[in-house]
């Protein structure tokens, strides 16, 4: 990546977040169950936030599930226990209330996508947070993921690692490389994203920042949330 783009992505971050050097994740990064990363990252493609974090509060409302606390962490198989004992249509209508599709064009419900998406962690044996490390760079896992509809493009498997734990990981999407073609003046593609805020994170470190892919990924989508309100 060229040198003068991390430069500039570096200096704007590092005037902009001055006052965020000993910076805490929000909630949605500390989720009490696994599935609840799953969740999220489905239902996050192409939304505003604020209609994710509705579904997620509808679902743990509904199973009665406290959100971030791990004292009783619930599996992937327990929750697929819970949501295969209705229809589709009744876990779109009844718990998440939200009929959004992966994607516009040949998409599925969302609902779907979060069964899907569950079933190849199952397979897997992915139950807990725990277990995250055995699949993170598995091939055979990230096809199985791509190939459900809506999710070839792999932004929302990224963005389940980095809820999921991985600090090294960010979410590639539209808003982030907005932000970047902002800064830089220049055409991005969205591979390019992971790559320029790491290097942009390892600067930052040097600079007395306590921050990590993952939390600069954060700063910069609430950054980005405030220019649209």
């Amino acid at each position: 990546m060229n040198n003068e783009v991390i430069e500039k992505v570096e200096t704007f971050c590092s005037a902009q977040f001055a006052d965020k050097k000993e910076f805490v994740l929000q909630d949605e990064y500390n989720y009490g169950h696994l599935p609840l990363c799953v969740i999220d990252s489905v239902f996050s493609i192409g939304v505003k936030y604020e209609s994710v974090q509705n579904v997620i509060r509808r679902f743990c409302d509904y199973y009665k599930i406290e959100r971030c606390s791990r004292k009783n962490e619930l599996t992937t198989t327990d929750v697929l226990g819970l949501i295969e004992q209705m229809t589709i249509i009744d876990l779109t209508e009844k718990v998440f209330k939200n009929r959004q599709r992966t994607s516009t064009k040949n998409g599925i419900l969302k609902s779907e996508g979060v069964v899907l998406f569950l079933k190849v962690l199952q397979k897997f044996k992915v139950e807990q947070f725990s277990d995250i490390a055995g699949i993170i760079t598995n091939q055979q896992f990230e096809n199985e993921i791509r190939q459900i509809p809506g999710q070839k493009s792999g932004i929302s498997l990224k963005y389940f690692f980095m809820l999921a734990g991985s600090d090294d990981l960010i979410k590639p999407d539209r808003m982030i490389l907005r932000f970047l073609e902002n800064i830089t003046g220049q055409k991005l593609r969205l591979n390019d994203c992971q790559l320029i805020l790491t290097a942009v994170t390892e600067r930052l470190k040097n600079q007395g920042f306590n921050i990590t892919a993952k939390k600069l990924d954060n700063l910069i989508w609430s950054y980005q949330r405030t220019l649209q309100n």
